[in-house]
């Protein structure tokens, strides 16, 4: 069975997910759900009713400033992550006709659903009408639907219980559906909420405890960034940034933006609020903190990310990208740190991918010598990450002749088949993927520039060939990777034209010789008979 959801994550049934952020242990992650658990076995008992009929105010004010706001709408979520959870679980055991642990389960969804219900009450003021009528709603089918499987277990008549299957299926969708909602009603009045502080408030500390509540809210996903877009919190924070008054806080609001605009909605409210030139204004105004101007980098790294199919309508950024692009060149030169050369520097990659004049700004700015000069300096380039940004804009400008001349003097050639020897310091795989793609990228770059003799003659006395022979013939020097292998097989066979003498006979007849498909299907089935 599945639910009707978002298209942010389309493999679970819910808008309220967090399973993006479970990347922890097990028994970790069941410690700090321990307490939600003990809690429902508690309300399975109590049935969810106040142990005193008073309303006891003074209790109730010590319980919702045990925590901040953003505490509780963390225990809110999490929450909901687990009723979501055992929605799906109850949807699986119904398949299977598992009648006694749907209805444990259901019992159980059910405690959970009162326990949120009165956990975000106790905290939450001015909550809706529309709220309220949903919580009734949702309260009442989850009763709905616990007696119904309590009347299953009771029954061992298999056509009895067939029949009652499309009822309980039925119910279960409609318990998700009203769940779903709820939550969004939630998360949109919370939002809400903080983009009034945001908006009405001159205090700094009530400003940065608003947008810093507001950055934990878009960490949740992105059905959350988009409840927070359409509900102006793009137009807000740049009103921030326009401020002199908040200036303290720019980074902050600054790194908030950028994970708004993972999003479509963000993008368009972004563009319509004038956002690219404030980000401009940010970058080229030398009297903003580094860190402001990296995260304002962020953000142009954001917007115009290659894997964002939405990035089309950024016409203003193309009459700002001169400016742009020089101040990124500008922080890259000055960078004090490796965070920042990286930020700086993914901004210039990505954007080299979103419009070719921009590799024709780089060439003038002498920003190849700039970066190939950073990547001598350890402590500025000091990861896969950084130098996989520097490749992708090395990658991207030599497909202008003039590159040629500008790589032969800052040693650029080396520089690259450092870059074809790349290995991951450990088995992260994000840490490895980064390494494929400098391997990747390099080879690319050095078949691309080896079409001037000059480039390839410094290829070649620098062993360039053996390297790449060795990246094709040896899986685990590429880590098995296919796309370093075709990269290697092409920069193999421009480099074996400038300098054909360089290659064994055995070498030629089955690199370079044959079609570009058969050699690499040559290479791989390399890896299977090594096996």
């Amino acid at each position: 069975m599945a639910f009707k959801c978002e298209d942010h994550l389309d493999s679970l049934p819910l808008p309220v997910q967090r399973m993006h952020l479970i990347q922890v242990d097990s028994v970790q992650r069941w410690m700090e759900d321990l307490k939600l658990m003990t809690d429902c076995e508690c309300m399975c008992i109590l049935q969810s009713k106040p142990i005193s009929a008073e309303r006891d105010e003074q209790n109730e004010l010590m319980l919702s400033s045990q925590y901040s706001t953003c505490d509780n709408l963390q225990l809110l979520l999490k929450r909901a992550w687990i009723i979501s959870t055992e929605l799906t679980r109850i949807a699986q055991k119904l398949e299977k006709n598992r009648w006694q642990r749907v209805h444990s389960m259901t019992v159980r969804v059910n405690c959970h659903v009162r326990s949120m219900i009165n956990e975000y009450n106790a905290f939450t003021r001015n909550s809706s009408e529309e709220m309220h009528q949903f919580e009734k709603l949702l309260v009442d089918k989850c009763s709905e639907f616990t007696a119904f499987t309590e009347r299953c277990i009771q029954t061992e008549d298999e056509q009895i219980l067939k029949s009652m299957k499309s009822s309980i299926h039925e119910t279960l969708t409609t318990v998700a559906q009203y769940f779903g909602q709820l939550i969004e009603l939630v998360l949109t009045h919370e939002a809400q909420n903080l983009l009034r502080q945001i908006e009405l408030s001159d205090s700094v500390y009530i400003t940065e405890s608003a947008i810093s509540s507001l950055f934990s809210l878009t960490q949740e996903g992105a059905r959350l960034c988009r409840i927070i877009a359409k509900e102006g919190g793009v137009a807000a924070l740049f009103k921030i940034c326009r401020q002199d008054c908040f200036r303290c806080l720019y980074p902050q609001t600054l790194r908030t933006l950028a994970s708004i605009c993972c999003v479509e909605e963000g993008m368009h409210q972004l563009e319509k609020v004038d956002g690219i030139l404030c980000l401009a204004d940010i970058l080229t105004d030398n009297t903003h903190s580094e860190a402001t101007h990296a995260e304002a980098a962020a953000v142009i790294a954001q917007i115009t990310s290659p894997h964002l199919t939405f990035t089309q309508h950024l016409s203003s950024f193309l009459e700002n990208m001169e400016e742009i692009v020089t101040a990124l060149v500008k922080l890259c030169q000055e960078a004090s740190s490796g965070e920042v050369f990286l930020l700086a520097s993914a901004a210039l990659a990505n954007i080299t991918f979103f419009d070719t004049m921009a590799c024709e700004i780089l060439l003038q700015l002498n920003a190849m010598k700039i970066l190939l000069a950073a990547c001598s300096d350890k402590h500025i380039v000091d990861t896969p990450y950084s130098r996989d940004q520097v490749v992708t804009i090395l990658a991207n400008m030599s497909v202008l002749d003039q590159c040629a001349s500008e790589i032969i003097q800052g040693n650029g050639v080396q520089l690259l088949m450092e870059m074809l020897f790349e290995r991951p310091s450990s088995g992260n795989s994000a840490e490895v993927a980064a390494c494929e793609r400098v391997q990747q990228k390099s080879a690319v770059t050095l078949a691309r520039l080896s079409r001037d003799p000059e480039v390839a003659e410094a290829a070649v006395k620098l062993s360039c060939i053996p390297r790449l022979i060795k990246l094709c013939r040896s899986p685990t020097e590429r880590n098995n990777s296919d796309s370093v292998l075709v990269a290697c097989l092409a920069a193999l066979r421009r480099l074996a034209i400038m300098s054909p003498d360089g290659l064994e006979d055995s070498d030629f007849q089955q690199l370079v010789k044959p079609r570009l498909v058969d050699s690499f299907l040559l290479c791989t089935n390399m890896e299977e008979s090594f096996v």
